[in-house]
Formats: structure tokens, sequence, C-alpha cells
């Protein structure tokens, strides 16, 4: 089977390059490494209105970025042209396709009626029996011309689907449709059939919503003399609520991820879940794991769920795996888009205790922001539960008490804040909680002693006796 696997990767740059795309690059990718074989990139940018430069350039960056290494390419479709029509004018000459002058106006008129009778519309072959007389006059009146095939009237086309198994559809239901617009350029049907032959594309791998364009392929395969590929058709990517994933799902253009400081790493180990599974209960793989393991075997018919929160807890849990040197050099692009100037060893103890609670890069900042600057916001929850007038009182004792305190560190904050609680007769936690919130602004977070020994000594006694001015009712924040 994998004697010489060649796979492609065919988007179009009509829009930036979704995780639906990213999906079906990296299952492409998985199965070439896997055979070791050749995996293709091939820009279709044959729609002349929508295809954008940018688009190409966001393509190729996200595959960059997910370390999805293409072996050919990338090649382009409208430096392609002469290819398709060339097996155009093969077709015509076969009396396999003919010339259509039917204006986009009069199609969509024709189709009202079977759009008002429930049908699905397509194309009622008004041109198909025409004689070269007909259409050579048609032409006269300076209507363009598009090339249609001339699609079988009677029987079947089947094919087994290497993930969905067994699939035919009456030729029938298949209309006689558009090969060649009137511009020259080609449609999707026979642009990406002529390249797969022309590229020897053993499998192609793509998304189920193109499953009803395999029979229409598999006839220009049939008409053109050209062996076709093995097809598998992957499951659609839905939301939680099992809808088609969208926008409100979390469902954003792949670099939005990386901008949002989501990992490579977790990014290509959460979407190969998706819709495909090793054959046990592992979740976390490494590159080299998913490569051992893939096999279409493993991929399911039914719509893979695309849960962001838990990319984001896999994506965690990735975060904490990196060394707090790697860690601190993917973290600083992020604190300085907030304005934080940071590096060397104070950036790595304050991530050190962040990391366990974030799940981005880009959560960072706000985790650790009042490390930074004493320029932070105080939770009104925060503030309701624990600063009682007794307990910002007591904080400036213990400003009082941390200001005896050398060498300065957690051991010796803890067994101060301690020794102040036990002398007051109150829990230890009546202390801990008001002096989290006066010196971070929040309720919950790392250690609290820990974070005093980050903080330094300086901006800890600074921090408690403001807040302790509150109980004199001085605005302080």
């Amino acid at each position: 089977m994998f004697a010489r696997v060649r796979v492609r990767m065919a988007p179009s740059p009509t829009g930036l390059f979704h995780v639906g795309s990213a999906r079906t690059a990296l299952f492409n990718w998985l199965f070439a490494r896997r055979g070791r074989g050749k995996f293709l990139l091939r820009i279709e940018d044959t729609d002349r209105e929508r295809c954008r430069p940018e688009f190409v350039s966001d393509i190729i960056e996200a595959l960059h970025w997910l370390g999805l290494e293409w072996d050919e390419g990338p090649f382009f479709q409208s430096q392609r042209l002469h290819l398709y029509q060339e097996a155009a004018r093969q077709l015509l000459k076969q009396g396999q396709a003919y010339h259509c002058c039917c204006t986009p106006e009069e199609l969509a008129e024709r189709k009202q009626p079977m759009l008002a009778a429930g049908k699905p519309p397509k194309y009622d072959g008004r041109c198909r029996s025409l004689s070269l007389q007909e259409r050579e006059a048609l032409r006269a009146e300076g209507r363009p011309a598009a090339v249609r095939f001339l699609t079988p009237q009677e029987g079947t086309t089947a094919f087994e689907d290497l993930i969905r198994g067994a699939v035919e559809f009456e030729n029938a239901l298949l209309d006689d449709f558009v090969i060649l617009k009137s511009d020259g350029y080609p449609t999707y049907l026979l642009g990406c059939m002529v390249d797969d032959a022309e590229m020897e594309i053993t499998h192609v791998i793509r998304g189920e919503d193109l499953l009803s364009s395999t029979p229409r392929q598999l006839l220009l395969y049939k008409a053109l003399g050209k062996s076709p590929p093995q097809f598998a058709h992957l499951p659609l990517l839905l939301g939680p609520d099992r809808a088609k994933l969208s926008k409100r799902h979390g469902a954003m253009p792949v670099l939005w991820y990386r901008d949002q400081g989501f990992l490579p790493e977790a990014m290509v180990n959460f979407l190969a879940l998706l819709g495909w599974s090793p054959g046990d209960d592992r979740e976390i793989l490494s590159r080299e794991d998913l490569i051992e393991a893939f096999s279409l075997e493993g991929v399911g018919k039914s719509g893979a769920i695309f849960d962001i929160e838990k990319l984001k807890w896999m994506n965690g849990l990735y975060l904490r795996s990196l060394s707090m040197e790697k860690l601190a050099e993917l973290a600083r692009p992020f604190m300085e888009r907030t304005g934080v100037r940071c590096g060397g060893e104070y950036l790595s103890r304050v991530l050190a205790l962040e990391k366990e609670r974030a799940r981005t890069l880009g959560e960072l900042p706000d985790l650790t922001g009042f490390f930074f600057s004493d320029d932070f916001a105080i939770e009104e929850k925060a503030a309701a539960k624990w600063f009682t007038r007794e307990s910002l009182l007591l904080l400036g004792e213990l400003a009082g008490r941390l200001e005896q305190v050398e060498p300065f560190g957690a051991a010796a904050a803890e067994t101060a804040l301690r020794s102040l609680a036990k002398e007051k007769e109150i829990r230890a936690a009546s202390l801990i909680h008001p002096a989290r919130v006066a010196l971070s602004g929040r309720s919950v977070g790392p250690g609290l002693f820990e974070m005093m020994e980050v903080l330094g000594k300086a901006r800890v006694l600074s921090r408690l006796r403001k807040a302790a001015a509150l109980a004199r009712g001085e605005e302080v924040w």
C-alpha cells in the first residue's frame, strides 16, 4: 500500500487558511510520512474574482507554523492553464463535451421551476442536443461559450471510499457540469482531476463536503483514459453543539491561534484527534507518535467535535512541559505587546509561578501583569470579601513585621505572617487572603509566600501599606 504514496494539499486562496483545511493538510502529511511517500502543495488559484496573493501567503505561513513541510511545490494552477485547456479540447474532440452558450441569467431563470418544485437545481441540458450550426450561431451573437462535460444519463458511478466504504451515485442525477469556463479557466472539477492525474496522486484525502464531486471526477478520469486515485473523505468538523463549525464555536484562521499563543505542537496534536484515534486512550502524542500510529482505518465516519476548551487544556499541558528558558523565550513577545519590557531571571521566576495556570502564551501578560507594574486593578468581589477595616489594619501590621525580615524570602515571610496570626488569635487565612488581594489585585493565584519572594521586599511592603491606607479612608486605588 505504501510503495509509492503521493498525496497533496490543494487549498484555494479565496480566504484565510482555517482549521478544517489544516486538519486535512495534517492527515495528508501524516499519511505521506507514515508511508514514506510524498506530500505535495498545490494552490488552486483559478477563481479570478476571489483569489488574493495575501491568502496564498497565509496558507504557506500557516503550514510552515504547523511544521507541515511539503516535498514538492507549491504548484499554481494559474500557471498550468494549458493542461486544462488541452484536456477540454480532447473531450470536445471525442464528443464527450460540448460548448454551452447559456448566459448566467438564463441559467438562473431556468432553475426557478426546479427550486419551486423542491428539486435540486441543475443544468437542464439546453445546449446538449444543439447542432454544430446552432452552436456557431449562438457564438456569432457574441455569447461567451463554456465547455460542459457530456454526462452519461444512465447507469451509476461507484467507488470504494477508504473511510466511508462503498459509495454509488446515479448518473441521471449528475448534470452536464462545466469543466472549462468561458474565460479559459478550469472549474474545480476539471482542474483538480487533471492535476491529480498529471502529478500521479495515489490517494485523495479531503473533506466530506467534496464527496459529491467524486463521481463527476471519476467520469472525467474514465473519459480521459486516466487511472483514478483512491479516495478518502474525512468527517466534517462540528462545534460542541454538533452544528457545522463556525466562528461562534471558536473556529478561526490557523494563524489566529498562533497569535493567541497556542503552540504548534499542541495544535497538531489536537487536530490529529479530530476524527481520528490511535486505537488506544492516548491523547498527548508527539509528532513522531502520530506518524507511527496514523492510518486511515483509524478515521471515523461521524463528524468530529472541535472544542476550543479542550484545545486550551491541551495547550496548557504543552506549555508546562517546556523548559523555563524556552517558555521565557516564547512568552517575551506576548509580554512586550502589552508594554512590558522584561527578561532574564526575573521573567523566568515570574513564569515559574504562573505557568501552572496559563493555557496559552497570550494569557501570561494578564496573569503576570502585577509582577511588573503597581498600576493594577483590584477585583471588586475580592475587595468586598477580604478588605474589611480590621483586615486592612492587620496588613499594615504585617508590613511592619516583614520589614524586619532579613534575608527576605518565602519561608521567612510565611513565618512572620503565621506568627502575627497566632498573636492575634486568628486563622492564618484571615491574613493570607487579604494579603493576596493587596499584592496582586485578585483572590486566586500562585502561592502567596512564593509570590512575595519574587515581588521582592520593597514592592510587598509598599502594596501592603497601600492597602492599609484604605482603612484610614485614603483613596489609593
